[in-house]
């Protein structure tokens, strides 16, 4: 098929409308523009054609032969892409939403709180997949992503979800080896991460700690690097909400916390239109976001 040998769709559009509802009135209504720009339309797919496709017939509007033959031929097109944009919606709404996140904000943010958002809209089905690669939204088939960093990704749209509120902690003995100290201190004491969290280290950049050659190990999990915290083996950097009961209960102590910045964790979708799926989803977590 060769797009060149075709006439204006918009002209096939507002003929097709035109045969179908019988008059450029009707066909103006339905395609919500003008008259004279259905009447338009019409008199130059003729020109291009070079036949007669319409003629008035008393107070109405009668097809020509050649109009007939082509409004049967565009009713049968129309109804096929019709279809077939229809079933292509019909997939999407049955398929879950696809969102990418990091191991880190699903463990310690997403879950703990998403069971809410499943009771709200049982019919909202959402995939999760955590991952600290970087994702090609519209390649990789993703309808969101949440990525942490400060939000400056070309080609996409990003939006601040939540601050990273990290801090770092170690035993009550571990800090009275930096006691009334600056952070850059803390470089002195051995720490402990989890394999893949890469913001962990960009968070630390951040705070000044980016020049110090850390003793550090990685772990699999960072129940295995809380553990190895607690037992006063190292010094780690936790998400504060994992944290909380540690601190309050005095097996740890926060040796810095630094105020919120860019850095933090940010919706990103790819630029367009958003399904209204996505649109619930992502008011759900900016309301609990909130608090």
């Amino acid at each position: 098929m060769k797009w060149s040998e075709l006439p204006s769709l918009a002209a096939l559009r507002a003929f097709e409308a035109t045969a179908r509802l019988n008059g450029f009135s009707a066909a103006a209504r339905e395609l919500n523009v003008t008259h004279a720009a259905i009447a338009q339309h019409v008199r130059a797919l003729e020109a291009d054609l070079g036949v007669s496709l319409v003629f008035r017939s008393g107070a109405g509007m009668a097809l020509t032969e050649q109009g007939r033959g082509l409004a049967a031929s565009l009713g049968d097109g129309f109804r096929q892409i019709a279809d077939g944009v229809a079933l292509v919606r019909a997939r999407k709404e049955d398929q879950p939403l696809n969102i990418s996140l990091t191991p880190s904000f699903a463990e310690n943010w997403l879950m703990p709180r998403i069971g809410a958002f499943w009771a709200e809209h049982p019919e909202i089905k959402v995939a999760l997949n955590p991952s600290m690669d970087l994702v090609d939204l519209r390649r990789d088939g993703f309808d969101m992503s949440i990525r942490y960093g400060r939000g400056d990704w070309p080609g996409v749209d990003a939006e601040m979800l939540v601050h990273a509120n990290f801090v770092i902690v170690g035993t009550p003995e571990m800090a009275e080896h930096v006691q009334g100290r600056n952070v850059l201190a803390l470089g002195e004491l051995p720490w402990v991460f989890e394999t893949g969290r890469e913001e962990l280290i960009v968070w630390a950049q951040s705070v000044g700690l980016g020049e110090c050659a850390l003793d550090s190990i990685e772990v699999p999990t960072n129940s295995m690097a809380m553990s190895a915290t607690r037992a006063g083996a190292r010094i780690s950097i936790q998400n504060k909400a994992v944290v909380e009961r540690d601190l309050a209960e005095g097996r740890l102590v926060c040796l810095h916390e630094e105020a919120p910045s860019r850095l933090g964790y940010y919706l990103v979708r790819p630029p367009g239109i958003r399904s209204n799926r996505l649109k619930i989803f992502e008011r759900w977590l900016k309301s609990v976001a909130k608090g």
